[in-house]
């Protein structure tokens, strides 16, 4: 009987309502007819009898009984889903054997998804969901399913079949949108950019684009302007799941506006350019070391060492001990090792006339040896004071034809320059770029975000 049951005569004067959900009419009495059963209801109206009181209550308590028992039957029958957050500590072995299973089931399932994804990536915050089958007495829970996010783009689903557990990948398909930043560098790029609401790997690739032309650590002043159009890829939900290429990007430092554009040459090489299609990049970089300071320039001076004038060939770069530093240009190892006052020592031989050194460092990069190739931005060594040496430094040097020159003041040779077909192409594409950045509002800053004193 479902519906809404009006009791009254109990604990003396009360009355009240009690409403019945989906709750079965109470068993008739062995050998009763449904006169009987109609009675029976017409017995929950107030009565006195205390027999008649008895005999209503052992129905329905052998009704509540069934019910609940006949509830129970189903719970364990039917799976349930329940999504857990992986935390720190947590191995998927121990995750599963937490909601029940034995050691066996759970092994089978980890193995499935072993063809697919390597469980040792699991990582605090990734979320799993599954459907269990729940413990049945002496029966342990089944995995019936489970459902691994490791990232936003794809998803990892093992399913338990008759054949045992199969698994398999699931990707999500993205949709790219463009995006507009720009700020005002006041007391870094670092700051300005994150306040213009840039995130943090496509801040890298910026600098990357501009290493060729700008020195950061120098150059750039309070009052010089930033632009960059970048892509985020996003989920079906909205959410940013990835970035992809800068499409334009623009620095003005010192009233000098430097404008560079993304683009695929016709042998697939991705690179940036400038208005006329001459390419950023150089054959070497100006400085091939991040955050450090000049400490001794190209030039006549006092050696701290020696106590004498002479000629300092190269440029020194004050860095704390363990600082990257990169090699400055494509080439072919031509000595690693220790060599005399220099201390561990690297030099690259990049073309017919140009080469690097780089010297005094506490350790070298493994792959670096004599004949090795190396490649641009590829960390070789670390900042030390090997040596003849007074502290922690790179001493950097750029020979042109087997003679030392100031490596900040060298007319470095450019690379790519678009010409014919290419180029038209590439003037269209720039002409594209600019329409759709001049329609773009300029993202405003990231909301929520904690200011870092930088000083500390």
């Amino acid at each position: 009987m479902t519906g809404v049951i009006a009791l009254s005569g109990l604990l003396g004067a009360a009355t009240f309502a009690l409403t019945v959900a989906a709750t079965p009419t109470p068993p008739a009495l062995e050998g009763e007819n449904n006169e009987t059963e109609a009675a029976a209801d017409i017995s929950l109206l107030p009565s006195t009898d205390p027999s008649v009181s008895a005999l209503l209550s052992g129905q329905w308590d052998r009704a509540a009984l069934g019910s609940d028992s006949a509830a129970h039957t189903v719970l364990l029958s039917e799976p349930f889903s329940i999504t857990i957050e992986i935390e720190s500590g947590d191995t998927l072995m121990s995750v599963l054997l937490d909601q029940g299973s034995d050691r066996g089931h759970a092994h089978a399932a980890i193995t499935a998804l072993s063809d697919v994804f390597d469980p040792r990536d699991l990582r605090p915050g990734q979320t799993l969901d599954m459907a269990i089958m729940p413990a049945r007495g002496s029966e342990p829970a089944t995995i019936e399913q489970m459902r691994l996010r490791p990232d936003p783009l794809r998803d990892i689903l093992v399913v338990l079949a008759e054949e045992g557990f199969v698994a398999r990948e699931e990707t999500r398909s993205l949709t790219d949108q463009q995006v507009r930043a720009e700020g005002v560098i006041d007391s870094s790029l670092y700051v300005a950019a994150r306040d213009a609401g840039v995130p943090i790997p496509v801040l890298g690739d910026l600098i990357n684009v501009f290493s060729f032309d700008v020195d950061f650590q120098r150059e750039v002043q309070p009052g010089d302007r930033f632009s960059v159009m970048f892509t985020e890829r996003l989920t079906q939900d909205g959410d940013v799941a990835d970035f992809g290429d800068i499409m334009m990007a623009e620095m003005t430092v010192g009233g000098d506006i430097k404008r560079f554009y993304r683009f695929e040459n016709d042998e697939g090489r991705i690179d940036y350019f400038d208005e006329r299609g001459q390419s950023v990049r150089r054959a070497l970089l100006r400085t091939p070391i991040d955050g450090a300071r000049i400490s001794s320039g190209f030039g006549m001076r006092r050696h701290p060492i020696s106590g004498y004038n002479r000629l300092h060939r190269g440029t020194d770069f004050a860095a704390p001990s363990g600082t990257p530093i990169y090699a400055a240009g494509d080439g072919v190892v031509e000595a690693a090792g220790w060599n005399g006052g220099y201390g561990r020592y690297i030099r690259i031989r990049h073309n017919g006339r140009h080469s690097t050194a780089y010297a005094h460092l506490s350790r070298i990069d493994s792959r670096v040896t004599s004949g090795a190739r190396v490649s641009q931005r590829q960390i070789i060594g670390y900042v030390g004071s090997s040596g003849n040496s007074t502290g922690p430094h790179l001493h950097y040097e750029v020979h042109v034809d087997g003679e030392q020159v100031n490596p900040l003041s060298i007319d470095l040779p450019t690379g790519e320059t678009l010409e014919g077909a290419q180029l038209a192409r590439f003037q269209r594409i720039r002409a594209e770029i600019d329409t759709q950045y001049a329609a773009l509002e300029p993202r405003t800053q990231i909301a929520a975000q904690t200011d870092v004193d930088l000083d500390d």
